[in-house]
């Protein structure tokens, strides 16, 4: 199917929401039209390219290296998502998440908790859960086979009555995959903050025709085909019932130990012959339900989840670090609602696990009497509230 110019303009919209403000879309949105009519022409006639992207280090919760495409190119990744989206979640199994409707980090949490409850009986017999991490997942991704997989897909699943008409849909998947991302890269933090950065953690060391930028609409989605040749395996192959993935991450549980224990070599096996991918021979958990499980940030037992050690940290830490600023000099008001919406992210983490004691006494001890004149805590400790801005 012909890219329309209603299609750039509903993808442009699509893309600029929660972040009309940032640079990009506001250099774009100056000559708005032409810029729109102008990108139409190039993806009509098959002249785009992707432009240069630019990289930096996140250092929470876990060093990442991120690479932000141009906001035209982003405009381009939201294009062709909404049109292989409607086929891509026929394709999927139900128990893949990240990326999806409806199927981000808590409803991957619900569901292996669900699947933990039910295994054991809430607690009351023996059931083991199985956790397995894939190595270097996005670095490792090999661009060659995942671009097989997505032309096949398109043209046997996507839409096989019209094969010539998906020509668009392949040119632009082609070259999003083999786009030099690394080549073109514009640095937007010192080169002394890669050392933090494990080598096999960078794009900039994967091997010849690997890895994928993270940071790309794209990338999350192609990434989760990518592994959906795995899903499939598992549960229509394997047979597997208690299955959750979300990302590279997934977790099963049985009533039997041997039968999980039995799983994780055909599983290694099918990753390296056929995705070319690696367990992490250090993230193999495999433990009592009762012990539970460390996932997506949180702790899972069968009659309760806690977030994890590692939040609690960050969020003690974030505290801590405003506490101290406040000593230092004058807080104006932009920092007073940055100050609001940090501390109110840690909450609406956390407040979806048992942790109204840990909120209260994190908040009662490290907010300083600076931030009480402006904030108040709401009695159910779900958010911080302003009072006096």
């Amino acid at each position: 199917m012909e890219v329309t110019i209603e299609e750039v303009f509903e993808a442009y919209y699509e893309c600029r929401k929660h972040k009309r403000n940032k640079e990009g879309a506001l250099a774009f949105e100056v000559n708005l039209e032409e810029n729109l009519v102008e990108l139409y022409n190039e993806l009509k006639d098959g002249t785009w390219q992707p432009e240069h992207s630019f990289v930096f280090i996140v250092k929470k919760p876990v060093p990442r290296e991120i690479f932000a495409a141009s906001f035209r190119d982003r405009i381009v990744h939201h294009l062709i998502i909404r049109r292989l989206n409607p086929y891509l979640e026929k394709y999927f199994i139900y128990d893949s998440y990240a990326c999806r409707e409806n199927k981000g980090t808590h409803a991957a949490i619900s569901r292996v908790e669900h699947f933990i409850r039910s295994s054991s009986c809430n607690g009351s017999k023996n059931s083991f859960v199985l956790k397995i991490d894939i190595q270097s997942f996005f670095m490792s991704i090999n661009r060659i086979k995942l671009y097989k997989m997505l032309e096949e897909f398109i043209n046997k699943i996507y839409c096989p009555a019209v094969k010539n008409n998906a020509e668009f849909e392949k040119q632009i998947c082609k070259k999003i995959i083999f786009n030099e991302t690394t080549k073109y890269a514009v640095m937007r933090c010192s080169a002394a903050e890669w050392n933090i950065l494990p080598k096999n953690k960078s794009l900039f060391n994967a091997k010849e025709n690997c890895g994928l930028p993270i940071g790309n609409l794209t990338s999350q989605v192609f990434a989760n085909f990518y592994l959906s040749l795995f899903d499939h395996y598992v549960k229509h192959e394997l047979k597997v019932e208690k299955y959750v993935r979300y990302v590279d991450d997934c977790v099963i549980t049985s009533e039997s130990k041997s039968y999980l224990k039995n799983l994780v070599p055909k599983m290694r096996k099918f990753l390296e012959e056929n995705l070319f991918l690696t367990l992490h021979p250090k993230k193999i958990y495999l433990q009592p339900c009762n012990c539970g499980v460390q996932f997506l940030g949180c702790y899972i037992k069968p009659n309760y989840t806690v977030c994890s050690h590692r939040v609690a940290a960050n969020f003690k830490s974030m505290l801590i670090k405003q506490k101290e600023l406040v000593q230092k000099r004058k807080i104006v008001k932009s920092e007073k609602l940055f100050f609001r919406a940090s501390v109110n992210s840690y909450l609406g983490i956390m407040c979806h696990y048992k942790t109204y004691k840990l909120r209260i006494k994190l908040l009662g001890v490290l907010m300083s009497s600076f931030w009480k004149k402006y904030f108040c805590i709401k009695i159910d400790a779900r958010k911080v509230i302003a009072s006096n801005l």
